[in-house]
């Protein structure tokens, strides 16, 4: 068998055992040989001794690290060619950058994912076999992408320290609109300017705390803290919480609760809920109904709101759980979303376990969340 015929060979370098196991069972399903090592040592040593198709290498491990590792493989005469892709929880520029200096030739974060694992190894074993004419074209290609990585990651990290320093103004904000309520000669109408003040303070920090959460969630980070909630409770806060939006607008908030309890993240199964309230009212007619209602359906629990409004088109039913895409308004119905309260919702349940829908209703949108049932 010639060389371009034989098994492709990897070497994974993990101290993790358990995304060894994951990296090599991924990589096994497509046919590939894998050899395995824990540490920056190890993984010298394996490929002064053998000949390896690519190298898929962590970063964060004890004594070589990764990014030393890579520098050491890259001085050898067999390392000077040889793909190497690095594995890391640190999703940020600096780590980026430094891992492109040390010469990896592909950029892969925590958790692992075997389908993006293993694209991104094939790429990579595909060009140590291009002639060096593609090798070119590729290269160009290449560092387009690192570019767009960096300025994605850059983007992350602005958005990040933007949420963070706007959490404390807005809580801030929310306190003096508290403090002024408590006041004994407030007029009626200050009571109602300060009313919505507050309503728009818990919009934006919905908005705040959505993007960290979809940001938490794309790297794995969106950990639900398990709870027994008082869904009766829950209803009640949030409608209490939206009641003088919900009278300004005319619409009337009701909670038909069949199932009153239910295990979940407490936080963000709050949020879930006055997203899509939050989002029904936006929609909702004037002199109509937004219905929160719950039940047990076999092994999972479902909560469901619903309005009388236009409903989604049938052509944007697939796309409105997607980060910031939103439902135009009409001239009668409350401004436009900024098209990451449902992307929210759809990570916050998934987190969970489950699975939120638009399900198919005779008048207006009918979203219904469900989650698995755990029984007392």
């Amino acid at each position: 068998m010639s060389k371009q015929e034989q098994t492709p060979k990897f070497l994974v370098v993990d101290d993790n055992a358990q995304n060894r196991a994951l990296a090599q069972a991924a990589l096994e399903d497509e046919g590939f040989d894998v050899v395995l090592a824990t540490t920056g040592e190890e993984a010298l040593e394996e490929v002064q001794r053998t000949a390896f198709d690519c190298v898929l290498l962590d970063i964060n491990m004890p004594g070589m690290g990764g990014l030393a590792a890579c520098r050491a493989i890259r001085a050898l005469a067999q390392g000077q060619d040889l793909p190497i892709v690095v594995l890391t929880a640190l999703r940020d520029v600096d780590t980026f950058d430094q891992a492109l200096k040390a010469g990896a030739d592909d950029f892969l974060t925590k958790p692992i994912h075997p389908t993006a694992l293993v694209v991104r190894m094939k790429s990579a074993l595909r060009l140590r076999r291009m002639s060096s004419e593609l090798r070119d074209h590729y290269e160009i290609v290449r560092h387009q992408r690192d570019e767009l990585m960096r300025l994605s990651l850059l983007q992350e990290r602005l958005t990040a320290f933007v949420v963070h320093d706007l959490k404390n103004p807005v809580n801030v904000i929310d306190l003096h609109a508290q403090l002024l309520l408590r006041q004994k000669d407030i007029s009626d109408s200050t009571k109602n300017s300060v009313h919505q003040i507050r309503d728009e303070v818990r919009a934006l920090m919905r908005l705040i705390l959505n993007l960290l959460d979809i940001s938490k969630a794309e790297e794995g980070r969106l950990v639900p803290k398990a709870a027994r909630i008082d869904v009766d409770e829950l209803c009640t806060r949030v409608c209490d919480a939206v009641g003088v939006r919900a009278s300004g607008a005319n619409v009337a908030l009701t909670c038909r609760l069949d199932a009153r309890e239910v295990t979940a993240d407490p936080d963000l199964f709050r949020r879930v809920l006055e997203n899509l309230v939050d989002n029904a009212l936006r929609y909702a007619p004037s002199g109509s109904e937004v219905a929160v209602t719950s039940r047990v359906a076999g092994e999972q629990f479902e909560l469901c709101v619903s309005d009388t409004g236009r409903g989604v088109p049938e052509d944007l039913r697939a796309m409105i759980f997607e980060r910031f895409y939103q439902v135009q308004a009409t001239a009668n119905e409350q401004r436009t979303s900024r098209g990451l309260g449902l992307a929210f919702c759809k990570l916050a349940i998934e987190a969970h376990g489950g699975q939120i829908t638009l399900e198919p209703s005779s008048q207006g949108a009918l979203f219904c969340v469900r989650i698995p049932h755990q029984r007392a």
